[in-house]
């Protein structure tokens, strides 16, 4: 991985990205692949507690699928960020044009709404 310093950008075939965006990309990625280790190890735990059938096991996972579905949730709005990112760095770098048109467009932190 790429270390930029304050002033540099990132060039990839031919195109310049700030590299602001790029330390943005890269950290919500790490932050995003964390999440999924742990999420990982949660479910683990909770297959061997649904395994054991041991009451205070059943129990605990109550617990354990709140924290998967809230670190699902994180995800969900990390991979948001990601895209309204790469949406404004690509939105500068042609000049804005299409700025209006896809501001209505973006979440802004807007949950989306699950029918039951």
């Amino acid at each position: 991985m790429q270390v930029l310093t304050e002033m540099e950008d990132v060039t990839s075939n031919g195109i310049q990205v700030d590299h602001k965006v790029v330390q943005t990309l890269q950290r919500n990625f790490v932050q995003v692949q964390n999440i999924l280790d742990q999420n990982r190890l949660l479910i683990n735990e909770i297959n061997q507690n649904h395994e054991s059938t041991i009451p205070d096991n059943l129990t605990r996972n109550v617990g354990l699928i709140r924290e998967l579905n809230n670190n699902i949730r994180r995800v969900v709005d990390l991979y948001a960020d990601i895209s309204s990112s790469v949406t404004i760095s690509m939105e500068a770098f042609s000049g804005g044009e299409s700025t209006n048109a896809n501001q209505s467009d973006r979440r802004d932190g807007q949950k989306r709404i699950r029918s039951s």
